[in-house]
């Protein structure tokens, strides 16, 4: 779910990641991109990298939690 959400909204990916501030700078630079694609310019390389952005955000995360989740284990473990 989150991944489709970066893919579509990648602001609110951010936001629900717990990372206010680069939600605002990712906003910002994912608009001037939806901008400059219905323009005809070429922002399609600038909507992508605030896609890039969140999906690497998000990615990041769950590798979080996933790492926490195997210490808490192992120290559960260990005594």
């Amino acid at each position: 779910m989150s991944y489709l959400l970066a893919l579509l909204v990648p602001p609110l990916a951010l936001l629900f990641q717990g990372r206010p501030f680069q939600a605002v700078f990712n906003g910002v630079l994912w608009v001037i991109g939806l901008v400059l694609v219905i323009l005809p310019i070429t922002g399609v390389f600038v909507w992508g990298a605030s896609v890039i952005w969140a999906l690497a955000v998000v990615h990041a995360r769950r590798n979080e939690a996933r790492d926490r989740r195997l210490i808490e284990e192992a120290l559960r473990r260990r005594g």
